[in-house]
C-alpha cells in the first residue's frame, strides 16, 4: 500500500505514521484529529478510482494530508461503492490504530469521512456505512462535515 503526500512523494504507510507523529509531537500540546476518508469516481463505465486519503489536522492550524489510489473494474451499483469505500477507510483506520497502539499513540482518535449524506442518492445508505464505522470502534462523519471524503479524497479522484 503506497501513499502519495503532494509534498514528500510516494510513501509506506509506516513512513506515512512516522510522519503523522513527528508533526504530532511537533506541537503536543494542540488538539489534532486524524481523519480517513474514501471517495471514488466512475470513469468510461469501465473502472472506479478509488482514494483513501489520511489526514492530520491540527485543529485551528491547518494540516498534511496523504492518499492511496486504487482502481477496479466497474462497480454496478453505488450501494457496492460506498460499501466499498468504507471498507476501503475502515482496513486503512485498522492498520493505522494498530501502529498507534504499537507505539504509545493510542490517545490520537481516529475520524472516518463518509462520502454519504441526508441530500441525495446516499441517504438511504447513512445508518448501514455509519453502523458499520461506529460498530468498528471509530466516529463516523457524514456530509457536510466529511471533508475527508469530499473534499480531500474527492481531489484525486478524477
Amino acid at each position: 500500500m503506497i501513499f502519495n503526500s503532494p509534498t514528500k512523494g510516494k510513501m509506506t504507510l509506516k513512513e506515512v505514521f512516522d510522519d503523522v507523529i513527528l508533526y504530532v509531537d511537533e506541537k503536543p500540546q494542540d488538539q489534532y484529529k486524524l481523519i480517513i476518508g474514501t471517495d471514488s469516481q466512475t470513469h468510461l463505465h469501465s473502472e472506479v478510482t478509488f482514494v483513501t486519503a489520511v489526514i492530520i489536522h491540527r485543529v485551528g492550524k491547518g494540516g498534511r494530508y496523504f492518499f492511496y489510489r486504487k482502481k477496479q473494474k466497474f462497480v454496478q451499483s453505488l450501494r457496492q461503492r460506498i460499501f466499498f469505500e468504507t471498507s476501503l477507510s475502515l482496513d486503512v483506520a485498522s492498520r493505522f490504530t494498530s501502529l498507534l497502539s504499537e507505539n504509545g499513540h493510542a490517545f490520537l482518535n481516529v475520524e472516518i469521512h463518509l462520502d454519504v449524506g441526508e441530500m441525495g442518492d446516499t441517504k438511504e445508505l447513512i445508518r448501514e456505512v455509519v453502523g458499520m464505522v461506529i460498530g468498528s470502534g471509530y466516529d463516523a462523519r457524514i456530509k457536510p462535515d466529511s471533508y475527508g471524503a469530499t473534499t480531500v479524497a474527492d481531489r484525486y479522484t478524477k
